[in-house]
């Protein structure tokens, strides 16, 4: 075997070993990208969740701020409509929060000592029956010396934090015209009309108190 022979053969030998280095080398893994980190002194009513501490400058009895703490969380969907509430105990009743995740209705708060009825409303099932019928945001009706505008009615699913299964139901939603108030009709199989009212508050007024729960 010649020179010739013995370098060829050192050239291909080097070059079969930098290519099973290659085959084997472990590529590093790119790291983790590091979880956002939360601002717990500016959390925004979107980031609330059960377990928190939520209060509400001004909107509690007599203009004291509203201070509860979530117990539970619900999520609804109704089509391309997304929102969900935290709720919780204040001053023996059941005080909520709802946040609109995708839309312009933004911030809302239950905090009535007493919701109204269907009949307050002065609607009948047949009344709402028809508006959901014709689907027409000019249909609309007086309560409590405003007018409200219908904006929609449709199957709605919640899941809420604290079952394991979610609940379907039937919802009529209603503006205040000129103002930030919203009603909510919802309906389930077998049980009566639950009217929630609700009133809008600037989403600056809200605390939120980071808890435990998850």
């Amino acid at each position: 075997m010649g020179p010739i022979t013995f370098t060829l053969t050192g050239v291909l030998v080097a070059l079969l070993v930098v290519v099973l280095m290659k085959l084997f080398k472990t590529p590093h893994a790119p790291a983790p990208a590091a979880a956002p980190v939360e601002d717990l002194a500016n959390l925004q009513p979107s980031q609330a969740r059960a377990g928190d501490v939520i209060s509400i400058a001004g909107a509690g009895d007599n203009m004291t701020d509203l201070d509860f703490t979530s117990d539970r969380c619900t999520w609804f969907q109704a089509g391309a409509h997304n929102w969900f509430e935290l709720s919780g105990p204040y001053h023996e009743r059941r005080v909520a929060m709802r946040v609109d995740t995708s839309g312009d209705r933004g911030v809302t708060i239950s905090n009535e000592v007493r919701q109204p009825t269907l009949e307050d409303l002065g609607l009948s099932e047949e009344d709402l029956a028809q508006m959901d019928e014709r689907q027409n945001t000019g249909d609309d009706f007086n309560f409590d010396g405003k007018v409200w505008q219908y904006r929609l009615s449709r199957e709605v699913q919640s899941t809420r934090s604290d079952q394991p299964q979610p609940v379907g139901f039937y919802c009529w939603e209603f503006q205040e015209q000129n103002g930030a108030g919203l009603l909510s009709l919802c309906k389930e199989q077998a049980e009566p009309f639950a009217v929630t009212r609700y009133r809008g508050i600037p989403a600056a007024d809200v605390t939120i108190y980071r808890g435990t729960k998850r």
